[in-house]
């Protein structure tokens, strides 16, 4: 019956994770392994956060709030007047815009390489994809991405860029906006590692989205909730179109209670600046500049899944870029991570 299966999905691969820490332990023997490969805050969620989630966990017998309510208050509250809408991660909001917008055969544009569930989730609603290359040092010429997207229903641009870590200008993201037709749904996953603020564009384009997670300064990874600030005419339809009670009633109390421990964030952040500088100045292979929760290094003459493997026997999981389409074959992704995990990447990776 394999034949029943959409021929999109034949020809292209799905989803790549990175290895499983549980699988290195057991393969070499290792009992303590560091976890730098899936851009995850080390830190557990904050007391404010976990005493929300446990009380929460008491009424799961019910459906959750499908208007989301305790959320939509806490990020007004912590943000301002803005509109919001939620997902399972920032994938699932990634995913119920493009079925909100595009029509099967209409254009998705993306910015590339970078977050490949963009693709995955354009397809899967049927539509046509426009992949614009970065330039060599991974920055956006806007002029080409302008031309390429021009139509597009929708253009999908992330910044801070993952893998690449660079953050794209507020000038070049307004020259996109006025230069497309369609929305621009910038993904804004590691912003708050970056000092930019693109929230001032969301009262001038009615054509802008800024997606976010809890996922890395809240630490909540395990919970998957994700959102959007959109312009006021989306909300309506995206609850149109989306999946029925997405937003779990665990991952909802959590995160409206996680938003006002900015105690809990800053500290996060203080640390991935702190090892940014340290992974450029101590990693004796080049380590590219970065403005997110992580850094991207080059390890030629090594390709990526070699020194994957390699950090891997000693007991550190790095993400290869290998499946990052348009990358070339020779880069790792080194999320932030504790302090001894830090060292530990710094000093095996030197030794190889």
């Amino acid at each position: 019956m394999e034949h029943l299966v959409r021929s999109c999905y034949k020809k292209k691969s799905g989803y790549v994770f990175a290895r499983k820490a549980e699988d290195i332990a057991r393969e070499y023997g290792i009992d303590r392994i560091a976890r730098l490969a899936s851009n995850e805050n080390p830190e557990p969620l904050s007391p404010a956060a976990l005493e929300a989630a446990e009380t929460a966990l008491k009424s799961v017998n019910r459906y959750p709030d499908e208007k989301v309510n305790v959320l939509m208050n806490a990020l007004r509250a912590h943000y301002g007047d803005y509109h919001f809408v939620t997902g399972v991660g920032m994938d699932g909001v990634i995913e119920t815009i493009i079925r909100t917008l595009v029509e099967p055969g209409e254009q998705v544009a993306i910015s590339t390489p970078t977050f490949s569930f963009y693709a995955l989730a354009a397809m899967g609603q049927g539509a046509g994809l426009v992949t614009i290359p970065r330039e060599p040092d991974f920055s956006v010429d806007t002029k080409k991405l302008v031309k390429a997207a021009k139509t597009a229903k929708v253009t999908i641009l992330c910044s801070p860029n993952n893998p690449t870590g660079n953050a794209t200008p507020i000038d070049a993201v307004v020259e996109i906006l006025e230069g497309i037709e369609g929305l621009l749904f910038l993904d804004n996953a590691y912003v708050e590692f970056s000092g930019i603020d693109y929230l001032p564009l969301m009262k001038k384009h009615e054509n802008l989205v800024l997606g976010r997670t809890f996922s890395k300064v809240y630490s909540l990874a395990g919970l998957r909730i994700g959102y959007a600030f959109t312009p006021r005419w989306l909300p309506p339809w995206y609850q149109r179109s989306g999946t029925p009670f997405t937003v779990n009633a665990v991952s909802m109390a959590a995160a409206a209670a996680a938003l006002p421990d900015t105690a809990h964030a800053e500290r996060y952040i203080a640390q991935v600046k702190r090892w940014r500088k340290r992974f450029a100045a101590d990693v004796k292979f080049p380590v590219l500049p970065s403005d997110a929760n992580f850094v991207m290094v080059d390890v030629t003459p090594h390709t990526s899944d070699e020194m994957v493997e390699e950090l891997a026997r000693h007991g550190v999981v790095v993400r290869s870029c290998r499946s990052f389409s348009g990358l070339p074959d020779h880069f790792i992704r080194v999320s932030v991570g504790e302090d001894w995990e830090n060292e530990l990447f710094v000093k095996v990776i030197n030794s190889l």
